[in-house]
């Protein structure tokens, strides 16, 4: 049976919970799994899911029903990696929701129409999570998400590079 240190969740529980079976076999019905709990599925039987809980504890639930976790995304298996001073990258998410802003402004004040407000907008994408001390900057130029807790960028996770129109970076 896996070890909770294999354990690597790859569907959650719905928020009602889940019946679970000893087997594929609606007769041998057993406990019930917890709303939102982590799970590992493990195999398949038709509509027939093994799943594996992180105490190593295995059952069987009605596959239909779980929730699938996203794929991590790519470049997160590396550790985290102090990099650069993030206020060149501050700077140009400012530039950028400030170009953003001056559109809605003027299509809001009527001096742009729909049409316009696409065609100006189009190709510009940002990305910035703040939550007190903590940051999370999307730096598109090179395909990565970053976190920032003062003066310093880790790399948080790599992203596919929006097609802006810019050709390859």
């Amino acid at each position: 049976m896996t070890s909770p240190y294999e354990f690597r969740p790859t569907h959650v529980v719905p928020e009602s919970g889940l019946p679970t079976w000893e087997s594929p076999d609606p007769a041998r019905q057993s406990a019930r799994l917890d709303p939102l709990l982590p799970v590992m599925l493990t195999e398949t039987s038709g509509d027939w899911a093994r799943v594996v809980c992180s105490n190593a504890w295995s059952a069987w639930v009605d596959g239909r029903l779980l929730i699938t976790l996203p794929h991590r995304p790519p470049g997160t298996a590396q550790p985290l990696a102090t990099t650069t001073d993030p206020r060149a990258l501050l700077a140009a998410l400012e530039s950028a929701l400030g170009a953003y802003r001056q559109l809605v402004e003027q299509y809001a004040d009527g001096r742009l129409d729909l049409e316009a407000f696409r065609s100006r907008s189009a190709g510009l994408r940002i990305g910035a999570v703040i939550d007190g001390p903590a940051a999370w900057l999307l730096d598109l130029d090179r395909g990565r998400w970053y976190y920032c807790e003062g003066a310093q960028l880790q790399t948080y996770a790599t992203v596919e590079p929006a097609d802006t129109g810019r050709g390859p970076t």
